[in-house]
């Protein structure tokens, strides 16, 4: 998957505000499930779940709070150690919640 970085979103479906759809570098639109956003060191990562991604990874990005929430920017991380630590804290939020295996 190409890396998105300060992406359009828009709602996937507008009843459902767990779901979006991001545009990569390449323009090709991406549909994710929203798991859970994740407050960390002063930040907001959001952690998603793309639909067609067969093997249940999750993706990571921060999100840049724009002042209407429709137009929040998602841009990835590149500091694997703050993913790691960002996976774990949502880890621990949801343990019981989601199969971690």
């Amino acid at each position: 998957m190409s890396e998105l970085n300060e992406k359009d979103v828009e709602e996937f479906d507008e009843d459902n505000e767990n779901y979006i759809t991001l545009t990569d570098d390449d323009g090709k639109d991406i549909s994710f499930e929203i798991l859970d956003t994740i407050e960390y060191k002063e930040r907001i990562f959001a952690v998603l779940l793309p639909f067609e991604d067969t093997d249940d990874e999750v993706v990571i990005l921060e999100v840049i709070p724009a002042e209407d929430p429709e137009y929040d920017d998602f841009v990835s991380v590149d500091d694997e150690e703050l993913l790691n630590e960002v996976f774990e804290k949502f880890k621990k939020k949801n343990e019981g919640e989601f199969d971690f295996d």
